[in-house]
C-alpha cells in the first residue's frame, strides 16, 4: 500500500503540476480556466431557468476574479520594465513600436485594474461614476493591448515567411556543408517562432472578446466569452505545463 501512495504521491506528473502551481502565472492561469468554466456554466444554468443553481457559480467566477486581481497586484511594473527593455532591444521598428505600445497598454490596464480590486474590497471608496470610467479606461486599454499583439503578430509573421522564403531560395546556392547546416538550423529557428507567434495569436484572438463585450462592442453572450476565455487559459497553461516538463 505505502508502495502504492509512494508512486501516486511522487509521480512525476504530480511534482510537475505543483511547480507549475507554485509559480504566480500558473495559478493565474488555473484561477482564469476555472473562473470562466464558472462564468459559461452559471450562463447555462439561467439560460435553463435555473438561477438559483447559478448563484454559486456566479460567486465562485466573482471571487476567483477578486483573487487574480490580487496574484497580479505589482504586474504593471512588469509591463514598464518590458517597454523600457523594448526601446533599447534591436530589432524592426515596426515590431518594436507595436511591442512598447502593447506593454504600455497592459501597463495602464493592470494599473486600473489595482485600483478596481482597491474599490472591491472596499480599501478605496470611489464614487460610481468614477468606478464605472476605471472599470471602462481599464478593458478598453486591455482591448488595445490585445488588438497591438494582434498587429505584432501579424507582422512578425510576414517578416518571418520572407526570412524562411529567402532561405529556402538560397539552398541551390549553397554547397558547402558548414553554410547548409546553418541554413537549416536557421530555418528551425523561424518554424519555432512562427508556431510561437501562432499559439499567442489564437490566444488574442479569444481574449478579445471578453473586453470587447464588456464595453458593449460586441453582443456575445457570457457563455461563449466564457468558453472563448477558458480555452485560451489552458492553451496559456499548456504553455507553462510544457516549459516546467523541460526543467
Amino acid at each position: 500500500m505505502a508502495s502504492v501512495m509512494s508512486q501516486v504521491v511522487l509521480h512525476p506528473s504530480v511534482s510537475q503540476a505543483l511547480q507549475v502551481g507554485s509559480t504566480t502565472l500558473g495559478r493565474d492561469k488555473l484561477y482564469r480556466a476555472v473562473q470562466n468554466f464558472a462564468r459559461f456554466y452559471a450562463w447555462f444554468l439561467v439560460s435553463r431557468g435555473h438561477k438559483a443553481d447559478s448563484a454559486r457559480w456566479t460567486a465562485l467566477k466573482s471571487h476567483l476574479g477578486i483573487a487574480r486581481k490580487l496574484l497580479r497586484l505589482g504586474k504593471p511594473m512588469e509591463h514598464l520594465q518590458a517597454a523600457l527593455r523594448a526601446t533599447m532591444a534591436a530589432g524592426p521598428a515596426g515590431e518594436q513600436i507595436l511591442t512598447i505600445a502593447r506593454q504600455l497598454s497592459y501597463f495602464v490596464y493592470l494599473t486600473l485594474d489595482t485600483f478596481t480590486w482597491a474599490q472591491t474590497i472596499k480599501f478605496l471608496a470611489f464614487q460610481p461614476e468614477t468606478a464605472t470610467k476605471i472599470g471602462k479606461l481599464a478593458n478598453r486599454s486591455w482591448l488595445v493591448g490585445i488588438l497591438l499583439s494582434i498587429a505584432h503578430a501579424a507582422v512578425k509573421t510576414a517578416r518571418l515567411a520572407r526570412e524562411r522564403n529567402i532561405l529556402k531560395a538560397s539552398k541551390q546556392a549553397e554547397k558547402d556543408v558548414g553554410l547548409e547546416a546553418d541554413r537549416e538550423a536557421r530555418l528551425r529557428a523561424i518554424a519555432t517562432a512562427r508556431a510561437a507567434v501562432r499559439h499567442q495569436f489564437i490566444i488574442d484572438s479569444l481574449d478579445l472578446w471578453t473586453p470587447a463585450t464588456a464595453l458593449g462592442l460586441s453582443t456575445m453572450n457570457d457563455g461563449l466569452v466564457g468558453i472563448f476565455a477558458m480555452i485560451s487559459s489552458f492553451m496559456a497553461l499548456e504553455k507553462i505545463w510544457t516549459a516546467a516538463g523541460k526543467k
